[in-house]
């Protein structure tokens, strides 16, 4: 991996390609991120960058946080991250990564935790089938039977069940970046990428071929 960036969700618009298409985007308000750490195969056991991204307020931070900023002399951040970059030994600390670091055509990965929905039952959370509606039926959206009875007399693991949906770290793969405005620091990304507004989203290089 040569490229990474941190990023936060602005929110879903559309542009126009000179075609006249309209194409959906996801904006995305990538870095700056400061190096604030670089680790080597030396003194760490393996190469890597930690990067920090988003400003926050000094009395907010913890305390090994804020011994971490001292001890390099870089401005608090809200967020830290490190990436297994293939030239990490280029980096320097205080260097800055910004958005230019991608152009447009790239494609990447995303990863984000998703929407949290709550507590949803099985026909929402895993897509099953409801009973009929009328209303002798009494087998409206009920789970349905969870297992056997005597043998072996319990539910085997896995079985699809109400419960916590969303809240997860979800990567979706080989995104196209259709536009970088660097001026802004705003990436525009093709199709939707998981998060709600405002939540941390890493962007890295796709790790797959696109054909």
């Amino acid at each position: 991996m040569k490229k990474a960036i941190l990023a936060t969700k602005v929110g879903m618009t559309q542009i126009f390609d000179e075609n006249g298409l309209a194409i959906p985007v996801t904006v995305l308000q990538a870095g700056p991120c400061v190096v604030t750490q670089v680790k080597t195969q030396e003194n760490d056991g393996y190469s890597a960058v930690q990067v920090g991204f988003g400003d926050i307020r000094e009395k907010l931070v913890n305390k090994p946080k804020k011994g971490l900023f001292d001890k390099t002399e870089t401005p608090v951040k809200r967020y830290l991250q490190e990436f297994r970059f293939d030239n990490a030994e280029d980096y320097e600390v205080k260097q800055e990564i910004k958005a230019d670091i991608f152009a447009a055509g790239d494609h990447i990965d995303a990863s984000a935790i998703s929407k949290g929905k709550g507590f949803q039952g099985a026909i929402r959370r895993h897509g099953q089938s409801r009973g009929p509606m009328a209303h002798g039926s009494k087998y409206h959206r009920h789970a349905g039977s969870n297992g056997t009875s005597s043998d072996p007399s319990r539910v085997f693991k896995g079985k699809h069940m109400p419960g916590h949906m969303g809240h997860v770290k979800v990567t979706v793969q080989n995104l196209e970046v259709v536009k970088v405005d660097a001026e802004n620091n705003l990436l525009l990304i093709k199709g939707s990428v998981p998060g709600p507004k405002k939540s941390l989203v890493t962007i890295k290089e796709s790790v797959k071929t696109v054909q």
